[in-house]
């Protein structure tokens, strides 16, 4: 009999899952592995445009309701909400409120984490790379607590505590194509955009982050679920989810050739191999 696989993706708000990972969370729960997600916040900063929140008594509403509509899509077992708020992007108001999640104890968010992954059993975390992928604070700010709160996990001299009994096996970080980001910076002045403005609110800089450069440990082609994240993303109306197929963003998805790719940062990648699965070598957990 096959043991239970389990993976949580630990990320900051609504969309996240599906615009970043969505290929490969669908595609893990469709082998039927158990999929979990955590999400810091409910996506409270930004703008959408009023038609959106009829029926809805804020912007948080609004966004809690597409997720849970792209995870039922995706396959996800279970949404973990940590209750803190959208901190929006650098140099923004929302960054001042003092439950913006960026004004939070590190420690804290990461001993929450640590919490569910000792309640969850994870053999496998992912978040976001050290950049959040596209420099949101928010995005560095859990890839930050995520990844101390994964070594309290698997080291006993960081966190010598008795009821740390379940240590994940791996730890990925979501990134995306450099290589892939620097084509896009050159097409997209053709197509009529700024690439330093992108985005539903136009304030990504495409060109600053195609800057930074991560090695490419593990690629998931998720093909087989294409349709699937096409339908989560249709969830998002009011981040553009009808869009995805088109101008810049049809672009890099079709340039990414339905696939995802991570940095593995435990255990130690092997140079010069990428997985193609991120259960690769992921032993039955025995206590």
């Amino acid at each position: 009999m096959a043991f239970r696989k389990v993976l949580l993706a630990v990320l900051a708000h609504p969309d996240d899952e599906t615009f970043g990972v969505g290929g490969t969370l669908a595609l893990y729960a469709k082998r039927g592995v158990d999929v979990y997600l955590i999400c810091a916040t409910k996506g409270e900063a930004g703008i959408v445009d009023k038609k959106y929140l009829e029926g809805f008594g804020s912007i948080a509403e609004l966004r809690e309701s597409e997720l849970r509509c792209a995870t039922k899509k995706l396959g996800i077992q279970d949404v973990i909400f940590l209750g803190y708020r959208d901190s929006g992007m650098p140099g923004s108001s929302d960054n001042q409120n003092p439950m913006a999640l960026i004004n939070a104890d590190i420690s804290e968010l990461a001993l929450k984490i640590n919490d569910h992954i000792q309640n969850l059993k994870p053999q496998v975390v992912l978040t976001f790379d050290e950049i959040g992928g596209y420099m949101h604070p928010d995005h560095i700010f859990v890839h930050q607590a995520t990844r101390k709160a994964f070594y309290a996990a698997v080291d006993s001299s960081i966190n010598p505590s008795e009821h740390l009994s379940h240590m994940p096996q791996k730890l990925y970080y979501y990134t995306i194509s450099k290589k892939v980001m620097r084509w896009l910076v050159r097409v997209m002045p053709i197509l009529g955009k700024d690439p330093s403005r992108y985005g539903q609110n136009g304030d990504i800089d495409l060109r600053s982050i195609s800057k930074a450069n991560f090695p490419v440990h593990a690629k998931i082609n998720y093909s087989d679920v294409s349709a699937i994240r096409t339908e989560a993303s249709y969830c998002y109306a009011s981040q553009g989810g009808k869009q995805v197929n088109k101008g810049a963003s049809g672009l890099l998805r079709g340039w990414s050739q339905n696939s995802e790719i991570f940095v593995r940062d435990y255990p130690t990648p092997v140079k010069g191999h990428i997985e193609t699965d991120l259960f690769d070598g992921v032993m039955e957990d025995t206590g």
